[in-house]
């Protein structure tokens, strides 16, 4: 979602290498770019570790020796990803990222996916973000990208509405497995009612006044990193899984980074609160952590800005219901993504029961969050 991606000047260039590696059998791929990128390493002491939290994509870190340190991961685009990735995009905002120490190094690209840098840490999981201690760290990292600045002050804007209109255009209209089909008719809103729905949250939505900043767009648990031997001056953090001091926390994963409104990034990353293998949205934020957890992200956004941290009431009133607003928008941007990924994904994932949960929710929280006020 990026209108427009400005690499600074002095960032490292990318390599491009060309080679494709079978996401069905990966090792001899990987190891052409294991040749390339770590050529000292033998490769029969190439080791190879399969993560399996993506729904996206396919990621295999390989390293040396005993202890998973310098690791380099091999990232596999997902079947017909292209359809909805924006692959150069992404190259662009890694880049960026990467400049402002937000992003690991990334090494190269390869005809059908890109390497880079690991990053130590634990990724999260539901109950760990509901923590104040973490979720603090996780405004402030949010905030850091938010104020990233545009090249030599551009205006951003976002393409949220014609992202989402491209994604329209690619969902399937039906389904050849009868079975599934019939859910997808049954269960799935009508073409007619979906473009509906996207024309009415544009006019609902862009005129809130939510600023268009660098956002993530894609903070679910696992793109969250917490290390715990990194921390203010040094200090070390606890273990996720007990009490949290501080340590640091990084965002991984920067498919969809680009221009958008500030309120989507954190109404997006609020919904993720529910998970996505075991979605419940009884855990989606209620007022009070959610009132928290703004007042720690403004306090941090006007710092890196102004260098100022005074934050009013009404401030944090106001991107509230700007917040739960954009909520929706992330519901549907979702589902009309499971949509596609239900037709072309090659990845075990039930992406249309996916839909199915993101679509029920946006109807159910359109009433609950249009009824929200503004202060006065």
């Amino acid at each position: 979602m990026a209108d427009y991606i400005h690499v600074p000047a002095g960032a490292p260039a990318v390599p491009k290498l060309d080679v494709t590696v079978d996401e069905h059998d990966f090792r001899a791929g990987a190891q052409k770019l294991i040749k390339e990128l770590r050529p000292h390493w033998k490769e029969t002491d190439v080791k190879m570790k399969l993560f399996t939290d993506g729904i996206t994509n396919k990621l295999i870190g390989c390293y040396v020796g005993e202890v998973m340190e310098d690791v380099v991961l091999v990232r596999i685009y997902g079947n017909k990803t292209e359809l909805f990735v924006d692959r150069e995009n992404e190259v662009k905002s890694f880049r960026v990222l990467h400049a402002n120490k937000c992003a690991p190094h990334l090494y190269c690209t390869f005809n059908n996916g890109l390497c880079y840098e690991f990053m130590q840490g634990t990724a999260l999981d539901p109950e760990h973000i509901r923590c104040p201690e973490m979720f603090r760290l996780i405004a402030r990292q949010m905030a850091k990208y938010h104020t990233i600045h545009a090249h030599n002050g551009w205006v951003p804007k976002s393409n949220l509405w014609l992202k989402m209109g491209k994604y329209f255009s690619l969902v399937p209209t039906e389904f050849e497995d009868k079975t599934v089909n019939l859910r997808f008719k049954r269960d799935i809103p009508s073409p007619t009612q979906l473009k509906e729905e996207m024309a009415w949250m544009q006019n609902s939505l862009s005129d809130l006044g939510s600023p268009v900043v660098l956002c993530h767009n894609d903070l679910l648990c696992k793109n969250i990193i917490f290390n715990e031997k990194e921390g203010p001056a040094g200090e070390s953090g606890s273990p996720v899984g007990q009490l949290l001091t501080p340590g640091k926390v990084k965002f991984i994963d920067y498919e969809y980074t680009g221009y958008n409104h500030q309120a989507y990034d954190i109404g997006n990353h609020f919904n993720e609160f529910a998970g996505i293998n075991d979605v419940d949205y009884s855990c989606y934020p209620d007022k009070s952590l959610q009132m928290e957890w703004l007042r720690a992200y403004l306090e941090a956004y006007k710092e890196y800005k102004t260098h100022s941290s005074e934050v009013s009431d009404k401030e944090v009133e106001v991107l509230y219901v700007q917040v739960n607003r954009f909520a929706l928008a992330s519901h549907f941007f979702w589902g009309l993504w499971a949509l596609i990924q239900a037709k072309y994904s090659t990845i075990e994932f039930d992406f249309l029961g996916y839909a199915i949960l993101r679509f029920y929710q946006y109807f159910k929280m359109k009433p609950e969050v249009m009824a929200l006020n503004f202060p006065l």
